[in-house]
């Protein structure tokens, strides 16, 4: 398969990238800062775009011929807040102008909580989510990365009004571990008592639901 990962230095991008390259797909590298991009995974071709002003040019050409894209896309802080709706609209114009619909991206297991235009009523309580995570867990992440969550929730926003084939992926606290392979899933809602979950676990399950058509149109949470 011929792949365009987006954010491909970032902490998913870079497991994005080496799996999908250990599995043999054909893979496109967009990123920031190409003087980042690991010397072991430079078998990927390499096209540098900043995603927080883009070249609708340079996006399309990077997309252009591929048959999805993934993107790492996100905030790491309330600080960075944004660039995941400027950046996701400006691959959403990119590949509608290459004719390519199938796009995966990361957000977070707070998002489906937090009101947004296109979702001014969302649920109180996340139906996957246990009482220690519905009186204390979700306040406090609100309250730390409030910015960073209504980007994503943005994002997710943008992506239901498209008519591109998306998924959207929801892990909680994302930590440094190995890859498991292992791991639960929930469509439409959190894992129940899910806390963490691997980053490479989270790329795993991004470059799996490219291949299941039942997920397009869907939001998968995941946790260990």
């Amino acid at each position: 398969m011929k792949l365009a990962i987006v954010a491909a230095t970032g902490g998913v991008g870079q497991q994005l990238l080496r799996q999908a390259l250990d599995a043999g797909h054909d893979v496109t590298a967009v990123v920031r800062n190409p003087a980042r991009f690991p010397a072991a995974l430079r078998e990927a071709r390499i096209v540098t775009a900043d995603l927080a002003d883009p070249d609708p040019a340079v996006l399309e050409a990077a997309i252009a011929g591929t048959d999805a894209v993934v993107s790492g896309l996100g905030p790491a802080s309330n600080s960075g807040a944004g660039i995941a709706t400027r950046g996701t609209r400006a691959m959403a114009t990119a590949m509608d102008a290459a004719g390519v619909k199938r796009l995966v991206v990361i957000s977070a297991a707070p998002v489906g909580t937090l009101p947004s235009p296109s979702r001014p009523t969302p649920p109180k309580h996340d139906p996957g989510d246990g009482f220690f995570m519905r009186q204390l867990g979700a306040r406090f992440a609100r309250v730390a990365f409030g910015k960073v969550y209504a980007d994503l929730a943005g994002m997710e926003d943008l992506l239901r009004h498209s008519d591109l084939d998306w998924t959207v992926i929801r892990p909680p606290k994302l930590t440094n571990k190995p890859l498991t392979g292992h791991y639960r899933t929930a469509t439409g809602q959190n894992v129940r008592g899910g806390w963490s979950v691997p980053r490479a676990d989270v790329a795993h399950l991004m470059l799996a639901v490219l291949s299941r058509p039942e997920t397009i149109g869907q939001v998968i949470g995941i946790a260990s």
